[in-house]
């Protein structure tokens, strides 16, 4: 590599970038396994056949059985109601109409997973039991959102206003 194209700027937006996209990973197959072992919960979906359900419910996959939610300890509940909220938002919000443009299509998608990854890490802290978690969450919300800034700016669209977000 020569010296006139390593940029410090260039070396360190690639590693936040190598970074989000190991914690994104690491949420995501972490919540992944979590759906996939109570996804049935008990259910055989095959006898389900012709049965009506609430379109949400249909799509999102994030509504809990009332049988499942009750053997849940209570101080659990009001996390769970947050972490299912947070993927049900970013669910939605990733479903767009392609423009044609990729690049900006991509971005509209994205955004909304990285806001879903704060989201759930912002419904996890007040919760936290796990030293490490609570500082792998807290390093999540500071990176997903220094990405954000990035995918908006990458497609020259205009940065969304600030706002806080929890890291405690």
């Amino acid at each position: 590599m020569s010296h006139a194209s390593f940029s410090p700027r260039s070396f360190v937006a690639r590693r936040i970038m190598a970074f989000g996209v190991f914690a994104c990973m690491s949420v995501a197959g972490i919540v992944g396994m979590a759906i996939v072992a109570n996804a049935h919960n008990g259910v055989d979906h095959s006898k389900q056949g012709s049965m009506p359900r609430d379109d949400h419910e249909a799509h999102s996959g994030h509504t809990m059985p009332e049988s499942a939610s009750a053997d849940i300890p209570e101080h659990e509940k009001p996390f769970l109601a947050k972490n299912a909220a947070a993927m049900d938002k970013m669910m939605a919000d990733m479903n767009v109409a392609p423009t044609g443009d990729i690049d900006r299509d991509f971005v509209v998608m994205m955004v909304p997973h990285h806001q879903g990854a704060i989201d759930m890490c912002a419904a996890y802290l007040p919760y936290a039991g796990n030293t490490q978690l609570k500082r792998l969450c807290q390093e999540i919300i500071v990176t997903q959102q220094q990405e954000i800034v990035a995918m908006y700016l990458a497609i020259g669209a205009e940065l969304p206003p600030s706002a806080p977000a929890s890291t405690r």
